[in-house]
């Protein structure tokens, strides 16, 4: 963990003509260290976000960088100026220990949301995220390097957890029979989207793949959408990617790592708001085979997260952050109280 002095000279590599006045680490995200950098106001008074990239989740920072910087031009040249490159003109700085940091400049007057208010708000938050379907319609998805390869693939993900129950590294096995059981009686399931990207049913697109709401930025004032961030995953694959991750955050009556099971519930009211919102911002770019399968993405992608949630905990907690010794699992059973929500309600067609 960098201390102080270990932030201001990795700033330096990025504003190397002066300090700091003000470092905070900001929490919210479960992969990568974020530090908020705020500078002299008689110093253009500006703040910065340095970020240290988790190089075990993304073993190829540049092509990561390289796909952000394809997407964001596409969309708007302006968006470039979002990056603060390093003194060498790179958008990644590189520590002697193998760190890799890159800093953006933060944004005044918006906020991002761990949990949404109101219908109308996640409607807004979908008009973002299709807005952003909407402006990337047309570039070449292959184009982009698969950062992280098989993200979404869930057939895969769920052959990760049954090798994880096999080998059970961290002896917790045991006492999961019911959650295992869960996940294999509904294994059919996981195949809707793959099978339809290779056959060429669903198009592939450019998708953003974290689309959980404090990845949408809102105006503090109108409330209204201002830009999505968090492009580490930008990647080809299906809009139902998207749209299913927001469900997952979004329509749920509690927080992810919500530890009492009976405060965890599936709102529809919030599926159907942010279905409408997401189908506006699109502005006709969807094929009406998505549409008809946008249930299907809430369904599958939550189901996804579950399973790698409860693997990750099975591997003794190698990937997320965690708190406490069960978080991993608090938060796997949250996604399948949200799937029983589903269930229950018929959104799975």
């Amino acid at each position: 963990m960098p201390n102080q002095q270990d932030i201001r000279r990795i700033a330096a590599a990025f504003c190397p003509e002066t300090e700091p006045v003000g470092i905070r680490e900001l929490t919210s995200g479960n992969v990568n260290a974020t530090y908020r950098l705020d500078y002299d106001p008689q110093d253009r008074g500006r703040s910065l976000v340095l970020q240290r990239i988790n190089t075990e989740a993304f073993r190829n920072p540049e092509a990561l960088m390289e796909n952000i910087r394809l997407v964001t031009g596409h969309i708007r040249a302006a968006l470039a100026a979002a990056f603060l490159p390093a003194a060498d003109g790179s958008l990644l700085h590189r520590e002697p220990d193998g760190g890799c940091w890159r800093c953006y400049r933060f944004v005044d007057g918006v906020t991002a949301y761990d949990r949404i208010e109101s219908p109308a708000q996640f409607c807004e938050a979908g008009r973002g995220f299709g807005a952003f379907q909407t402006m990337l319609a047309d570039f070449p998805a292959d184009r982009l390097t698969e950062t992280i390869p098989f993200f979404h693939d869930t057939p895969r993900r769920y052959g990760t957890f049954r090798a994880a129950v096999a080998e059970d590294a961290a002896g917790r096995a045991s006492s999961l029979a019911a959650d295992i059981a869960f996940f294999d009686s509904r294994a059919a399931r996981m195949r809707g989207i793959v099978d339809r990207l290779a056959s060429g049913e669903l198009p592939l697109r450019v998708t953003h793949n974290d689309t959980k709401l404090s990845n949408i930025l809102l105006d503090e004032t109108t409330g209204a959408f201002v830009c999505v961030i968090d492009l580490d995953t930008v990647m080809p694959g299906s809009s139902l990617y998207d749209f299913g991750d927001s469900i997952r955050t979004g329509a749920c009556t509690a927080a992810e790592d919500e530890p009492d099971a009976e405060r965890v519930d599936f709102r529809a009211d919030m599926f159907r708001a942010y279905a409408e919102g997401f189908v506006e911002g699109t502005a006709g770019a969807l094929t009406d085979r998505e549409i008809a399968m946008l249930p299907d993405g809430a369904y599958i992608i939550t189901l996804e997260q579950a399973i790698r949630f409860l693997t990750d905990y099975l591997e003794g907690d190698v990937y997320y952050h965690t708190a406490y010794a069960d978080h991993n699992l608090v938060r796997t059973r949250t996604q399948i109280r949200m799937l029983m929500g589903m269930e229950r309600d018929e959104v799975i067609l």
